[in-house]
């Protein structure tokens, strides 16, 4: 990385080799706006990310404990907000990424107003959010860097040389906000030429990472509700590969792959898969078909019909017209899927199920494995499992096992809040607690996400504004409950001025004008209230 004296360097060089004409241009402003703009394009963000999180899956091969995590987000000021509390809580951003949730832009994106997870929504608002929150991403490296400048600035006007070489390094060694972006296309928006003409989008948006789900597009449901429908693996893999050519059409060499599953709760497909011989791929499929033997004269107009060794067998046709697979399936299909998609391109799993359980999981991934060692799951902890239940019930039924005595508790009953601080609570709020290095550990998850957590807290921060300023409180409702936590916290956002960018634009004055310069942060700017 350029260092900020080489970048004042280069700058005051160019500036030399146009005789006087640039004069009045400040090799420092020059090399300060340099720094706070380090990606000039999506592209260079996706091919800075892609090498990140390579790396954090090598690192997690060597060490499950190395696993990375990821929020949802739907705006990219919540991206931005992300970031900027993880470098402060925790001084870096590693193994930290960010998710693109397509529940979330379909319910809160889209121009048709709210939607169902079910890819109605415009699929151009997936890549405009990439975008939207790289953009928020670098635009809080620019408002920091500024702040290292003023503070540079200030040590040099104090003649503190210590000072000023301390902030230099803290340029120097700038961690950027800008990290690896899974971003959700769903089941790719229609046939495998859209998903590349999708994807594509999505990388020059800066996306390094693209999560594709083996459900039919036009039949696309979310992945915790009822009536999922799967395609034979030949379309999906031919999905998959289409993403890897986008990848590296745009020079993305390196670009990650997620290929979700969503077998374990679709019962249905929409077709019966051609199958040319006994035991491949197609056959597989098919072999997994709720089915009756017939005999040809058994025959009913409009029936279908497959021959599996000799034999004519019925598939159950739904008057949807779609086809049953048979029950308990759903485990085997999802082994099958995974490693056929690991087979051919992908680099990651993602197995959705109905409920966080680690037994589950991990008898899945150890079958996988079998065949493909090092094979790695991205895992949803998704806001649709109720995790208080069901960690409740995971904690019953153990120590049911284990023979211990559960005669105080009501298994039907366990949501209750007489059991919040009972000793069963109190163990399993420790597996929730423990979950995701428990998971990673035992079951292989190398990244943990919450798909829709901005979505919930957004509710419930306005609910419990809504109760008390509307109320009794009054005013006192958004200044204790909100401006004076901002205060007591060290929230950047209490100085929303700063954070909207209007220091920069008052550096960006000084830079163009100079000292004829109209600056907003005057001694009347109200933020000055804040320190």
């Amino acid at each position: 990385m350029s260092t900020y004296t080489k970048e004042i360097d280069n700058a005051a060089s160019l500036i030399a080799t146009q005789n006087e004409g640039w004069n009045a241009i400040s090799a420092e402003s020059v090399a300060r706006m340099r720094l706070q703009n380090r990606f000039k394009t999506g592209l260079d963000i996706a091919k800075y990310t892609a090498k990140i999180m390579r790396q954090d899956m090598e690192n997690y091969d060597a060490d499950p404990a190395k696993y990375t995590q990821s929020l949802g987000c739907w705006h990219g000021f919540i991206g931005q907000q992300k970031m900027i509390s993880i470098k402060k809580h925790f001084e870096n951003t590693d193994r930290r990424y960010l998710y693109l949730s397509g529940w979330m832009v379909a319910a809160l994106r889209s121009e048709f107003g709210p939607l169902p997870d079910q890819s109605m929504h415009e699929k151009t608002s997936v890549a405009s959010l990439i975008e939207e929150l790289y953009t928020f991403l670098r635009q809080a490296d620019a408002r920091e860097l500024g702040g290292y400048y003023r503070e540079l600035d200030a040590a040099r006007d104090a003649g503190d040389e210590a000072k000023a070489q301390d902030v230099q390094n803290k340029i120097d060694n700038h961690i950027t906000h800008v990290v690896p972006i899974i971003a959700d296309i769903d089941a790719g928006f229609g046939n495998a030429e859209a998903t590349y003409l999708l994807a594509k989008k999505m990388i020059e948006a800066g996306a390094c990472c693209i999560q594709l789900e083996n459900q039919v597009s036009d039949e696309k449901q979310c992945g915790h509700q009822d009536g999922k429908v799967t395609v034979p693996h030949e379309d999906f893999l031919a999905k998959i590969r289409a993403v890897r050519y986008a990848f590296l059409e745009l020079g993305v060499d390196d670009g990650v792959i997620v290929a979700r599953t969503d077998s374990l709760g679709a019962g249905l497909t929409k077709q019966i898969a051609v199958t040319k011989e006994p035991g491949d791929l197609g056959d597989q499929y098919n072999s997994f078909l709720d089915c009756e033997e017939v005999a040809a004269g058994d025959l009913a107009n409009g029936d279908v019909v497959i021959n599996r060794g000799g034999k004519l067998l019925r598939p159950k046709r739904l008057a949807s017209n779609l086809f049953q697979f048979k029950q308990g399936t759903g485990e085997a299909r999802c082994v099958l899927d995974s490693i056929t998609s690991l087979q051919n391109g992908a680099d990651l799993l993602w197995i959705e199920t109905e409920k966080p359980h680690i037994g589950q999981i991990g008898g899945m991934v150890n079958e996988i494995r079998k065949v493909i060692p090092n094979a790695k799951l991205v895992y949803n902890n998704s806001p649709s499992f109720n995790w208080t239940l069901n960690f409740r019930q995971q904690v019953f039924d153990s120590w049911t096992e284990e023979g211990k005595d559960v005669s105080a508790y009501d298994r039907n009953n366990l949501m209750s809040a007489e059991y919040d601080e009972s000793e069963l609570s109190t163990e399993a709020d420790n597996r929730i607690r423990t979950f995701q290095a428990d998971a990673a550990r035992e079951a292989g998850i190398f990244h943990h996400l919450i798909t829709l957590p901005t979505y919930h807290t957004a509710a419930l921060s306005t609910d419990n504004l809504a109760k008390e300023y509307f109320g009794e409180q009054g005013m006192l409702g958004y200044v204790k409950g909100v401006q004076r936590k901002e205060i007591r916290q060290g929230i950047a956002c209490v100085k929303h001025q700063n954070m909207a960018g209007s220091d920069m634009g008052d550096d960006h004055k000084e830079y163009f004008a100079g000292e004829a310069a109209l600056k907003a942060a005057g001694k009347d700017n109200t933020m000055n209230q804040f320190g």
